[in-house]
């Protein structure tokens, strides 16, 4: 049922490479968690975004990629339904990859509010992929690409070898405690430092910017 009086307005955004047997129906049945939150009965229904200029959540089958840049109004119960989502996705997805989400506080005024008031804004950051492994090498990307990008500021990337073998040793040993109990597939290796794209936190996230 729509949700008029929500205290957020949460925007769930990435992209996840899809299997190429995979259908629309089982695509549908994975997103479920989401469309149905939204009071939708069905994902055709529930794919619109509560703004207009968002594309929402769309199924490119031509390269099997799920884009998600989906607003919607809701409560703290919504991060049920973003486990759900995810656990269903790990089933279907090629590659590893990461989703954004990110909780806007709806009855804070930035510029208008009691400066002491803070707002109940949240980020956070989910991961899917076919097994731990996968996870583990987007994880290990982001945060190289973060540390770099931060200490870029001070030094130049030449220099920073160091800091991205640490990372990657960092990486290594949790992938050995985890390789004893578990078949996981091949190691996180590095893919290079630095790339596009901002932080992952830090002070109130601008607004559907992307």
């Amino acid at each position: 049922m729509p949700r008029y009086n929500a205290p957020f307005e949460i925007h769930v955004h990435g992209d996840v490479a899809l299997r190429s047997d995979v259908t629309f129906d089982q695509i549908q049945e994975a997103l479920k968690p989401l469309w149905a939150y939204s009071g939708a009965k069905s994902l055709a229904d529930g794919a619109t975004s509560t703004y207009e200029e968002e594309p929402g959540i769309r199924f490119e089958q031509k390269e099997h990629m799920l884009q998600m840049c989906w607003t919607v109004p809701g409560d703290d119960d919504f991060r049920q339904a973003l486990d759900e989502m995810c656990m269903a996705l790990n089933e279907l997805s090629e590659r590893g990859a990461a989703i954004e989400v990110t909780f806007y506080d709806t009855d804070f005024d930035e510029e208008e509010g009691d400066p002491d008031e803070e707002s109940r804004d949240d980020f956070l950051m989910l991961f899917v992929g076919p097994n731990p492994a996968a996870i583990m090498q987007v994880q290990r990307d982001l945060l190289v690409e973060d540390v770099v990008n931060l200490m870029e500021r001070h030094f130049d990337g030449a220099e920073l070898g160091g800091v991205v073998a640490e990372i990657d040793r960092l990486f290594s040993d949790r992938f050995d405690a985890l390789v004893n109990s578990l078949e996981i597939g091949k190691r996180p290796r590095g893919t290079g430092g630095s790339g596009s794209g901002g932080g992952h936190g830090g002070g109130r996230r601008p607004r559907h910017l992307h």
